[in-house]
């Protein structure tokens, strides 16, 4: 049986897997850009559309990035009996809608979305393990 838990926010992933009582951890960059560096943004527009339409344009641009990173994962757990997401920020659950959406046969498997703060990798690891062996 192939249990994974994924740690993940915008930023990367952290994929445990769990197979005859190996553990195998890897990280996965989103690639997501974080900021808005807009020239001149610390300058006051005197248009706010201006405003606006760099907003849309980063708001889409972040949304492709997402789905792109969303699917680099979906092929890294195509083998999942079982799956856990867990995370710090709200990615983990757009990750489970990505799921829900369009990869109807891995979101049957997924057991939990869980809130979680930032862990080193060692932790990921026996939070994986824990989670688990508990259910």
């Amino acid at each position: 049986m192939v249990r994974i838990g994924i740690w993940l926010d915008k930023e990367k992933a952290h994929v445990v897997t769990l197979h005859n009582n190996q553990a195998n951890f890897e990280t996965i960059l989103s690639n997501v850009e974080t900021s808005r560096d807009v020239p001149g943004s610390d300058i006051r527009l005197k248009e706010g559309s201006k405003e606006i339409i760099q907003d849309s344009k980063f708001m889409e641009r972040e949304k492709q990035q997402l789905k792109k990173y969303f699917k680099n994962l979906v092929s890294e757990i195509k083998e999942v009996d079982k799956l856990v997401l867990f995370g710090p920020a709200e990615t983990a659950l757009n990750f489970k809608k990505e799921l829900n959406s369009n990869y109807k046969e891995i979101s049957a498997k997924l057991s939990d979305v869980v809130k979680a703060d930032s862990m080193t990798n060692a932790q990921i690891v026996a939070w994986v393990k824990s989670y688990f062996d508990a259910n």
